[in-house]
């Protein structure tokens, strides 16, 4: 049986965290490293960072944060926010993200998300999906309308249509947020969540409304997501990762109950990005060990001091394991 997982996601507003009620009213929270860092240690299973002002200040993702978070945590995570081409996905990889989150780009430019599957393979693409409750209609069959620009303007897209049709042309996870939900903690859209959870293969991601652990196990029981977003609740300081999770565990539903990455785990981890990413620029050496000292090289750039010395056995060893995966995915 696969564990569900428990995601934080970090909004970035001018190299700050912030949390706000459908996407309004923004508060502080802190530094996105260091918070980073406290949720991997307490358990986590991935993060999501969302610079949510980039793409409305038209600049890139802000990829000295993605750079900094990818030295102190050892845990996947994804970002979205500032990527309008597949040079950006690749900058965002190469500075240590292991996914790249699309949204109101993917909507404007749909093939963005077949033109990012060829580049890094379908597992790196999540199609950020912002739906708002509109009612059944004609039109709009599950009841529920695809909006863009920080649910700010319609599409008049149906957003189980949406999803199944962005799922074809390459999306490898869709993380759905529910407009009207978002940030309220009163619990997730489960109609919604259900609905696209049961029309997919890839696997769903429930955001928008977790206030309690109870909400949590119902996006998982009810919803059918496979992971589930958290953001107020921890980012409060009212509940832990590992506290949400042993409460999960404690209802029946799987998860992750063990410690997150220990270091050297995570530098082999990082390793392994690297090499994705010199596998996909189609510069992979014949022999493991030389793609290792490619790799470290490359490693050295990005992550400065993370590595001990150039290809340990460790790195070819990760690098032979990964390279079926590259190869099917």
């Amino acid at each position: 049986m696969l564990l569900k997982r428990l995601i934080v996601c970090l909004d970035v507003r001018n190299g700050r965290v912030t949390k706000g009620v459908r996407f309004a009213d923004n508060v502080d929270v802190g530094d996105p490293v260091a918070l980073a860092e406290k949720y991997c240690a307490e358990g986590a299973d991935e993060l999501v960072f969302y610079d949510i002002t980039a793409s409305a200040e038209n600049r890139p993702i802000d990829i000295a944060m993605v750079a900094a978070a990818a030295r102190r945590v050892f845990i996947p995570f994804t970002v979205g926010g500032g990527l309008r081409q597949v040079a950006d996905m690749r900058a965002a990889i190469l500075a240590g993200a292991d996914k790249v989150s699309l949204n109101s780009l993917a909507v404007e430019q749909p093939d963005i998300l077949r033109q990012g599957a060829l580049a890094f393979g379908r597992q790196c693409i999540v199609l950020g999906l912002d739906a708002r409750r509109v009612g059944v209609s004609a039109a709009f069959p599950s009841g529920y309308e695809v909006v863009i620009k920080g649910g700010r303007q319609p599409v008049g897209w149906d957003a189980v249509e949406w999803a199944r049709r962005a799922t074809d042309l390459g999306a490898g996870e869709i993380c759905l947020n529910a407009i009207d939900t978002d940030g309220v903690q009163n619990g997730y859209e489960l109609d919604i969540t259900r609905q696209i959870a049961e029309a997919v293969s890839v696997p769903l991601i429930a955001s928008g409304g977790a206030g309690t652990v109870a909400h949590v196990a119902d996006a998982f029981q009810q919803g059918r997501a496979d992971a589930a977003l958290v953001a107020s609740m921890v980012h409060s300081g009212r509940f832990t990762c590992a506290g949400i999770k042993a409460e999960l565990a404690a209802a029946g539903i799987p998860v992750r109950l063990a410690g997150p990455a220990v270091e050297p785990a995570a530098t082999t981890a990082k390793a392994r990005k690297v090499f994705f990413a010199l596998d996909f620029d189609g510069v992979v050496c014949d022999s493991a060990a030389e793609t290792a000292a490619s790799a470290w090289k490359a490693a050295e750039h990005f992550w400065p001091g993370c590595f001990p010395s150039p290809a340990p056995a460790e790195y070819i060893q990760a690098f032979r394991a990964a390279r079926p995966y590259l190869e099917t995915g």
